[in-house]
């Protein structure tokens, strides 16, 4: 399988400033594996959307893997009681 790129959302980096720094660490090291796996065993399909969400502790990555462009597109992260309100 050829590695997928990994591309983030620009609204990505504001959600990670309220994140700890020792858990962004272990987020972006989470994000770097789905470069290799893009559909990793433990995700989940988000309802009535073409998004998964893959967790890291407490902190969801919600992303869109686009196999035409071989990409992960990185929606969203946050902590869970935030990341999937509007």
């Amino acid at each position: 399988m050829a590695r997928y790129s990994i591309a983030f959302k620009p609204s990505v980096r504001n959600d990670l400033r309220d994140v700890p720094k020792a858990d962004v660490e272990r987020i972006l090291h989470r994000v770097g594996a789905l470069a290799d796996d893009p559909r990793p065993r433990d995700r989940e399909k988000l309802s009535q959307q073409e998004r998964y969400r893959v967790r890291q502790g407490d902190h969801p990555i919600v992303c869109e893997v686009k196999d035409a462009q071989v990409l992960v597109w990185v929606v969203r992260v946050g902590h869970r009681r935030d990341v999937y309100r509007r």
